[in-house]
């Protein structure tokens, strides 16, 4: 059992009961040394397998639990999540509790309460609003604040709510009476259900303090008042308790989640037994090294017990940290990238391309499937599939019909996005509200990336959104940062570190932005071999500038593109490659001067006879697909192949918005354009591809 273990995981398997705190760093075999530690005490006879209760906060979590339990030899044992626990307790002594009733129904979303419930307030409630009162009832709830105590409360947790704070407690108030009235309980009724059951019953608290005497909790960071509540009621004033948590993780308090309890954790449980776990096996030195940079500048209480990890795997890859002009520009590098890794032999289900919001998306599923690259959207649906996207494409289809021919491409979509309820430059409050916000912003974004007219626009978004739509068994993992928790890839993309989106704008407390830098760990520490991190200086070609991340190492904020981060956290140089004039060596932002390749107002040495072959060659392709022209290759993309006449497949990929999926289809027969074949010529010998966005 103690085979094949480090010291420190042989010290936390081997502690003796009694209160047990494990600060396990990321990658250092946590749950290797909590499975280790259950089996040891029950083989060696000094717990029964049958009195533990291990619980966690994910059901695959406990499922893993158990699965390792019985491969050392140990079958009994109770690894269930808060809930799950919770629920098997309750509907065992509803009978008793409630005179011989069942327990009552458990309702698995709050949106149709809280509706009427804020229906009863004076609000009107659509499904966004809905989840955003839902979120601050949870909040509450899992605060054990009642409500009456809610609008102190939200003012001294210093949140940012959707309403006035007095508004929302009436909404809580009759959100609670609607719930009696209708027979029916929550997900935190049910843990409030099981802390009655044991406080107020001494029947059934000793039934449970005599199945259930030792207990084990994974990710003890994450545990609110009321989960901590419940938690004490089980032990009863006993201490064979072992933890497991790491502080540099915790980045779910806007759910009431609290690391107070970790922290404090020896002050409660005097003369517990603290064990670090510090020896990184997931990770290579160079990325533990990155993640040490990170969280070392860390501050506040959660940063009085960051662990500095120690990388066990062989060297390999320094970290590249890449500036790009604009967010499509880094999409595509990292599409790009990712395609280079599949190709070398890297599964596509072990790479991730990770962000803060989950409207950031689209940008990536648009630059992943231009690229022939499958992807999944893990925890949240694909782009096009959202509601409000959808919503918003039909406002914009109809708006073609009423919009002025002479109004510009960006006002015509904002004045359609408006329409839908959509302000921009006017996020709202509320986490709900502000995702739909995001995403209709991401749409209107679109705008200065793709151009032309409004109904161009409208049948290039629905050409997106059908390839985007195409079903994959196994791609490439795009995910926020929040979804990514518990999980780890060979490679890892963690795109848009710039300021505004990593810290966003809304972390305006101290607290607030220390949280952002624990997103950022999190992220780092997911990767195995291969980290990628990227920010782009203006969110659309020629935009508004915006600065690097401030979490980035000091001398990493203000670099071109290029700059590699060593294993010490320290910038290593390697070859710059600029995106610049080959006029006049100017830097090039704008989509269409970097697709030229030189500044809009530097002479051109365009070939007039190349440019006409070119366009009489994409009418013919455009017309045998039966798609529009610019789906083929944009007007600015055929100029740039007219001045620039590549002659290699290298110069052709080294256009902006030509990626390796438009080289596969067009490639060659652009090459041989350029080369002096004559159009007929082509079409007679390579017969054109009838559809390009499908097949196998």
């Amino acid at each position: 059992m103690l085979a094949g273990l480090d010291d420190e995981q042989r010290a936390a398997v081997t502690a003796p009961a009694g209160p047990v705190c494990i600060l396990a760093g990321a990658g250092t075999g946590k749950t290797r040394a909590i499975t280790h530690r259950i089996a040891y005490r029950a083989l060696t006879g000094e717990i029964a397998a049958r009195h533990v209760l291990a619980v966690t906060f994910t059901a695959r979590a406990a499922a893993e639990m158990r699965a390792r339990l019985v491969t050392l030899g140990v079958d009994g044992v109770q690894a269930r999540t808060f809930h799950a626990a919770a629920l098997r307790q309750v509907r065992y002594f509803a009978p008793r509790l409630l005179s011989g009733k069942s327990m009552p129904e458990l309702v698995e979303s709050k949106a149709r309460l809280v509706t009427l419930a804020a229906a009863r307030s004076g609000l009107r409630a659509d499904r966004t609003v809905a989840r955003d009162l839902s979120s601050e009832i949870e909040w509450a709830k899992s605060s054990l604040v009642e409500p009456g105590e809610y609008e102190v409360a939200a003012a001294k947790g210093a949140r940012e709510v959707p309403f006035d704070a007095a508004r929302i407690g009436q909404v809580y108030a009759a959100y609670e009476e609607i719930k009696r009235a209708n027979g029916v309980i929550d997900f935190e009724d049910l843990l409030r259900a099981a802390v009655w059951a044991v406080e107020d019953h001494p029947d059934v608290a000793e039934q449970v303090h005599a199945q259930y005497r030792h207990f084990v909790v994974d990710e003890y960071q994450d545990v609110n008042p009321l989960q901590q509540r419940l938690l004490d009621a089980w032990l009863g004033g006993r201490g064979d308790l072992t933890v497991v948590g790491d502080a540099s993780q915790t980045i779910y308090s806007f759910t009431g989640a609290s690391s107070t309890h970790l922290i404090d954790f020896p002050r409660r449980h005097p003369g517990a037994t603290v064990v670090r776990l510090v020896r990184d096996y997931r990770s290579t030195p160079q990325v533990v090294g990155l993640a040490n940079a990170i969280i070392r500048q860390a501050r506040g209480a959660e940063a009085r017990l960051r662990l500095e990890l120690v990388g066990q795997r062989p060297s390999g890859p320094e970290p590249d940290v890449n500036a790009l002009p604009d967010e499509p520009a880094e999409a595509t590098a990292v599409a790009r990238r990712c395609a280079e890794l599949i190709g070398a032999g890297i599964p596509a289900r072990e790479i991730a391309v990770l962000f803060r919001t989950n409207a950031q998306s689209e940008v990536y599923e648009g630059a992943l499937a231009e690229a022939g690259v499958p992807y999944v959207v893990q925890g949240a649906e694909r782009f096009f599939e959202r509601a409000e996207v959808r919503q918003a494409m039909v406002a914009l289809r109809g708006a073609v019909r009423s919009t002025p021919p002479e109004t510009t491409l960006p006002d015509a979509v904002t004045m359609a996005l408006e329409a839908v309820g959509w302000r921009p430059n006017e996020p709202p409050p509320g986490g709900a509200a502000r995702e739909r916000w995001e995403a209709l912003a991401a749409l209107a974004g679109l705008a200065d990336e793709i151009g032309g007219t409004l109904e161009e626009f409208c049948a290039e978004l629905t050409r997106r959104a059908a390839v985007q739509h195409a079903p994959t068994v196994e791609g490439v993992t795009l995910a926020s940062l929040h979804s990514a928790k518990g999980l780890e890839w060979d490679a890892v993309f963690l795109v848009g570190l710039a300021e505004g989106t990593l810290p966003t704008t809304y972390a305006k407390t101290p607290e607030a932005l220390e949280e952002e830098r624990r997103l950022l760990y999190v992220g780092i520490t997911r990767a195995r071999q291969w980290l990628w991190l990227s920010y782009a200086s203006a969110r659309s070609p020629g935009g508004r500038q915006r600065r690097p991340s401030r979490f980035l190492p000091a001398g990493q904020r203000s670099e071109p593109v290029g700059r590699r981060i060593g294993s010490a956290g320290q910038p290593v140089r390697r070859r710059v490659v600029n995106v610049s004039c080959r006029v006049c060596g100017a830097a090039l932002l704008s989509g269409p001067d970097r697709k030229l390749g030189r500044c809009a107002t530097c002479p051109s040495d365009i070939d007039e006879e190349l440019l006409e072959r070119l366009q009489e060659w994409r009418a013919r392709v455009a017309a045998a697909q039966k798609v529009p022209a610019y789906v083929v290759f944009t007007d600015a993309t055929l100029t740039a192949l007219a001045e620039r006449r590549p002659d290699r497949t290298e110069e052709l990929i080294s256009i902006a918005g030509i990626g390796p999926r438009k080289v596969g289809l067009y490639g060659d027969a652009v090459l041989a354009l350029v080369n002096g074949v004559a159009v007929d010529d082509l079409v007679a010998s390579e017969p054109l591809e009838k559809n390009p966005t499908t097949g196998p």
